[in-house]
């Protein structure tokens, strides 16, 4: 799957179902059919999507722990606690667990964020915070993150 763009400002409506933006289920089309898995977090108090295929392929990485050390099995009960698999309906929507919505503080408006190959689901204003900072504090991180000597990219 390639890389999802966009961030985008939606609704939920009283059951808890949020419209899958357009442009975002153009871009899921191809495993809109699969299904997706939505979990917790582990840094942020927001919740994440993942398209099946993207969650198959992170399955494979955490089933090669070895569950005889205890630290791999609390890691695992502590990743996988409170996943659901949920479906985009025929309309678009998707539901999002009520225990999930509980621990992301979603309400009414929310924020879907692509990043990268999965798709974050944000509170509005805990999205907005999480953002916000000074622009020299981001550039420290991605330089910290990014940044590489040339010969990295062939420059000499």
């Amino acid at each position: 799957m390639n890389s999802l763009i966009g961030t985008y400002e939606c609704k939920v409506d009283a059951k808890g179902r949020m419209m899958l933006p357009v442009s975002l289920k153009k871009q899921l089309s191809a495993v809109l059919q699969d299904g997706f898995v939505v979990k917790r977090s582990v840094f942020n108090p927001c919740l994440e999507l993942y398209p099946m295929q993207e969650w198959n392929v992170l399955m494979q990485k955490i089933n090669k722990l070895n569950r005889f050390k205890k630290k791999n099995v609390d890691f695992i009960r502590k990743f996988t606690a409170g996943v659901k698999m949920v479906e985009v309906d025929g309309t678009g929507r998707l539901l999002i667990p009520k225990d999930l919505a509980v621990f992301g503080g979603i309400s009414k408006e929310i924020v879907v964020a692509s990043a990268v190959n999965i798709v974050e689901i944000w509170d509005k204003d805990k999205y907005e915070l999480s953002i916000s900072g000074s622009a020299d504090d981001f550039a420290d991180l991605a330089e910290e993150v990014m940044g590489q000597d040339d010969e990295d990219y062939g420059i000499s």
